[in-house]
């Protein structure tokens, strides 16, 4: 038999579409998977074996898949990110196989039911924000538009930690989201490697071979765990490989024997270290020194992986950048330049000019960020320390560079300070941005403006030196993830009104445009909204106690705790309205609540005295009886892909108000808008794209654009002066500095307001706070006419369609990468 047909049949015999198969296959599996009786069951096995039995319908297509891939001697795209937030795997694999239904009625002659088992499994905690999100939505528009990516990253035991809110402040707790373990990932103990570190290099030759070898090293494993990622509407299923450290040695036998219990396994637990969690806190030596393990670690192990897989059928280097694109998520995985290089000259012997060609035509770069202290940069004597082969590498290639560029710009010597990898002006430090920049034929950003500022900005040289290597590409989101999983009310809205294949042609949705002036639509959306905004004043009410008006405007800011992103005016303008509606408590007050969501780095002293604030302002506000409720404010603790699922369907107001030039782009302004939330924003990253395709009508745009930020920068910018201009602002200010809000420690938001009078208001609230507080009163004006905010609503939603992440990786693949997709 053919073996298509021999797959088809298995899939058509053994594991049917029908709930019926579906039902037997989950028991099945809950008897030899999980090996427990029914009667006895508790509802986490059931989630296992509802895993395996979904997973199973996943597998077949996955080998084909590969099979294909293998067979068509295709280029494969390897995605490298320190950060992959998937969310759950459960309900996600159910659309892409279109089993939403009949899994819910198989579990329903089951006596189960599917949200309850769904809501049992843990968000795997591999990433902090939107960085990890976009590589996740990346992933899965690479698998349904058929191409073949490979992603890699880390399996980080504890990932991202568990937030609390303790007496308003955020406390960390270890997130070990493995700890019923993950059914979901393959682990793969054939497939290790082993990672270098420290040791010496010493020059070796052998017959005409002169080279090097790193040698007397500490070292540790890689071993791959692999998961899988459905495309939606395809048969292409891609895979996720995340490296985990494993301890050469075992256990010092010796010192056990001698009762020396801890010692003996000392070193075991020092090499897993690199995989123990994500992003360690990095105020501390050792701390800075294991993120540089853990971005070395995962990024060798995956290049040692896509060689291997390379030189299975490949005899020599000639074919390498036609079979294999290496892509840069961020400067993280930026070690990946120095280790192929090392790998290709040490290992593989090829001469060092073919292995740098080589290199500048497979490596490709994401920047995600303007902001020059954002760039990653790294001690020149720890990385001589930790990795003194790549140190040496990195030399070399600094080296080669500035001689080219003496010989073009012999006359400009402050060029090559400028430009050199080595930033002599900072105690010697490897500036990773630009060894990226210089090692790859492509560099994006990731909004029409960041890709503008890169240029001008931070990488102005390198765009002199290179005028072709710098594009744009728009961040996008997934339609599945972020509309038909987390918004099942409105999808079922617009399946019936403009059919279903949205999720995969996501421009669909201009077809509900018209339906704006449509009454029945607009109700109907109306009561879509009204019926997530209930669920989310569920939710609210389980996890903070703190009752919530679904008729109020819910106003919700949800994003990483950081001062370029201005929670702090959004709290400005809080406490502004509180004021406000104490003086004239009779006024035609909208009944507003204000919810924030987000986690500090462990850290960062003023994000997370921000979050206090917030807390103590929220507090304040709810207890104040005079309000009668038309105002409250919400911190959302412990945010997550699965709370984000929960809060974005809800939101009326998606608030994007970091200082302009400093948001590369923004995923999260633009899963609210498709969820039919009005943006409040300033001019910058993908805010202006989305203005551009809603209308400047459907949103609040205020403030300074990007060049008067900094004109006024460079003018002499006084925030003192804006505080004594403004009573109102003043008022707000000195209400927080002097502890209105903190009467148990007047103090303890004196910080705040130095840093916002005295050291110069770095992300510029004051100069925006006026615009801002007009922008919220004209939200206001409009949310009065509930028609007419939900008719905008509806028109944000249907010119979602350029923001498909699908969009954005054909785009990768036609202009950067020069992929094609798996034939079927």
């Amino acid at each position: 038999m053919d073996t298509n047909v021999k797959h088809a049949a298995f899939e058509a015999d053994t594991l049917g579409r029908d709930a019926d198969s579906l039902r037997h296959s989950i028991a099945s599996h809950l008897l030899y998977s999980v090996g427990k009786d029914s009667v006895v069951a508790s509802p986490r096995d059931w989630l296992t074996a509802l895993s395996a039995a979904v997973r199973d319908r996943l597998v077949e297509r996955w080998m084909d898949t590969t099979r294909r891939q293998y067979k068509q001697n295709l280029k494969r795209i390897y995605y490298l990110s320190m950060e992959f937030l998937p969310g759950r795997a459960l309900t996600n694999a159910l659309i892409a196989l279109g089993l939403h239904d009949e899994c819910q009625e198989a579990l329903r002659a089951l006596g189960l039911d599917l949200d309850t088992l769904e809501a049992l499994e843990p968000d795997p905690a591999l990433g902090n924000g939107g960085l990890g999100r976009l590589a996740a939505c990346f992933l899965d528009s690479m698998a349904t538009l058929g191409l073949p990516g490979f992603g890699y990253g880390i399996r980080y035991e504890y990932g991202m930690f568990a937030q609390r809110i303790h007496a308003g402040r955020q406390v960390e707790f270890p997130d070990h989201w493995l700890v019923a373990g993950n059914p979901w990932e393959f682990p793969r103990p054939e497939v290790k490697y082993t990672i270098q570190f420290g040791g010496r290099v010493v020059q070796v030759t052998n017959g005409d071979h002169r080279g090097v070898r790193w040698v007397d090293t500490d070292d540790v494993f890689a071993m791959a765990y692999d998961t899988i990622v459905p495309g939606y509407g395809t048969r292409a299923v891609n895979t996720l490989r995340l490296w985990s450290a494993t301890s050469t040695e075992v256990i010092n036998l010796s010192l056990f024997n001698q009762g020396n219990y801890t010692a003996a396994i000392e070193e075991k637990n020092h090499s897993e270290n690199v995989s123990r969690v994500l992003y360690p806190d990095d105020s501390t030596e050792g701390g800075r020194e294991l993120r540089l393990r853990q971005e070395y670690f995962f990024v060798s192990a995956s290049l040692q992986d896509l060689l291997r897989r390379y030189f299975e059928s490949h005899a020599g280097v000639e074919q390498l950048a036609d079979k294999v694109a290496i892509h840069l998520n961020d400067t993280h995985p930026s070690f990946a330049v120095p280790e192929l290089m090392r790998l290709l000259v040490d290992a593989h012997h090829v001469p060092w000019t073919l292995a740098w060609r080589l290199c500048t035509k497979i490596f490709s770069y994401t920047n995600h960020t303007l902001m020059p202290e954002a760039l990653e940069t790294w001690p020149v004597a720890m990385i001589e320390r930790v990795l003194p082969r790549h140190m040496k590498i990195i030399y070399d290639i600094n080296e080669l560079f500035l001689d080219q560029v003496r010989i073009e710009h012999p006359d400009d010597a402050d060029l090559l300070r400028r430009v050199s990898l080595i930033d002599e002006s900072h105690g010697r430090r490897v500036r990773m941005a630009y060894l990226s920049v210089l090692a790859s034929h492509k560099v994006n950003g990731v909004s029409k403006l960041h890709s503008q500022l890169l240029r001008e900005t931070i990488f102005a040289d390198f765009d002199r030196l290179f005028p072709r290597r710098f594009v744009n590409r728009t961040n996008g989101i997934t339609p599945r993830r972020w509309l038909a999983l987390a918004n099942q009310d409105l999808s079922r809205l617009i399946d019936r009104n403009i059919g279903t294949q949205w999720r995969a042609r996501l421009d669909d949705l201009a077809k509900l445009r018209p339906l704006a002036g449509d009454a029945q639509f607009v109700a109907a959306f109306r009561a879509a909204k009204g019926a997530n905004k209930h669920r989310l004043a569920d939710y609210v009410m389980r996890t903070t106690g703190i009752a919530i008006s679904p008729e109020s405007l819910f106003d919700v800011q949800i994003k990483r705790i950081h001062e370029y992103k201005r929670q702090l005016l959004n709290v400005l303008h809080v406490v502004t309205r509180y004021k406000r509606m104490l003086a004239n408590p009779q006024a035609p007050w909208v009944p507003r609540t204000v919810i924030f969501a987000g986690k500090s780095a462990s850290a960062y002293f003023m994000a997370k005295l921000i979050i206090n604030l917030i807390n103590d302002v929220a507090a304040t506000i709810n207890a104040d009886a005079r309000l009668d409720g038309r105002l409250k404010v919400v911190f959302v603790p412990n945010y997550s892909v699965s709370a984000a699922s929960v809060i974005i369907p809800a939101a009326d107001l998606s608030e994007q108000i970091s200082t302009a030039g400093t948001e590369a782009s923004g995923t999260g302004n633009m899963k609210l808008a498709l969820n039919g939330a009005l943006t409040i924003g300033t001019e910058d990253g993908a805010n202006i794209e989305i203005r551009d395709a809603v209308g400047a009508d459907d949103v609040f745009i205020f403030g300074m654009h990007a060049d008067e930020v900094g004109r006024r920068r460079a003018a002499g910018y006084s925030p003192r002066e804006v505080y004594a201009a403004n009573p109102e602002l003043k008022q707000v200010l000195d209400l927080i500095g002097a502890g209105h809000f903190s009467p148990d420690d007047p103090a303890r938001y004196s910080p705040i307001v130095r840093a916002l009078l005295e050291h110069g208001d770095h992300y510029m609230l004051l100069a925006d706070y006026a615009a801002y507080v007009a922008a919220q009163d004209r939200v206001d004006t409009l949310f009065q006419d509930r028609d007419a905010w939900h008719r905008s609503a509806i028109r944000n939603v249907a010119a979602m369609g350029p923001f498909s992440s699908d969009r954005t990786i054909a785009e990768y693949a036609d202009g950067i990468w020069r992929v094609q997709p798996v034939s079927f």
